[in-house]
């Protein structure tokens, strides 16, 4: 059975990101670190054969997509599908704030219940279906290929689920980090992991002379 490879990146850092404030569907850009882990991943890909570019059309992860396209010199395209979750009236507020806030409301979200959404926000059920949904119908237009999927923290939490068979209330043991290069297999059957949280590319120590 033919697959396609995909190589799922989620975008660079954001000062929201160091403050731990949520982003959600908020359009905030990539901070200085963000830029430069863009360009690093960038290079990662250099050599990679990639047939296609898409990413969430919010501005942290459209700004690390075109990084990539530029060195990568392939099609790039924004899906909406791609977006991080949704969450609603928490959106802008840090951790901390959201506790303080809204105590009964953080809990829920604290212990990842399935059909619980944030006031105006998105429940994990339907974020995993729209994650599902998006990534197969972009995977198959390319079997046999590869493309990239730049998007978002809690779209790379759920490609891992949904690669690993973990539903979403199972606590999270793996790494989602910034400009992360993270490799999967899909097929009509579903979807395999291959490689996951690499980041040797952002050792500071693969500086060069023009990155520094």
């Amino acid at each position: 059975m033919q697959a396609t490879r995909i190589i799922a990146i989620r975008h660079g850092e954001t000062a929201w990101n160091v403050a731990t404030r949520l982003q959600g569907h908020l359009d905030i850009p990539l901070n200085a670190m963000g830029r430069w882990q863009a360009g690093q991943v960038a290079r990662a890909l250099a050599d990679e054969p990639i047939d296609a570019i898409y990413a969430s059309d919010l501005l942290r992860a459209w700004q690390t997509a075109q990084a990539i396209a530029e060195v990568a010199a392939c099609p790039l395209s924004a899906d909406t599908g791609l977006r991080e979750r949704g969450f609603g009236e928490f959106e802008g507020m840090t951790y901390a704030e959201i506790e303080a806030t809204w105590p009964e409301m953080s809990l829920q979200w604290r212990k990842r219940v399935p059909d619980w959404a944030p006031l105006g926000g998105e429940s994990l059920v339907t974020m995993r279906e729209r994650v599902l949904t998006t990534a197969s119908r972009l995977a198959a237009q390319h079997l046999g290929g590869q493309i990239v999927l730049v998007a978002h923290g809690g779209v790379m939490d759920m490609l891992y689920r949904l690669a690993t068979g973990q539903d979403v209330q199972a606590p999270r043991a793996w790494h989602l980090g910034n400009a992360a290069i993270n490799r999967l297999l899909w097929t009509p059957d579903g979807f395999t992991l291959v490689g996951w949280a690499d980041t040797g590319h952002l050792e500071r120590d693969s500086l060069d002379e023009t990155s520094a």
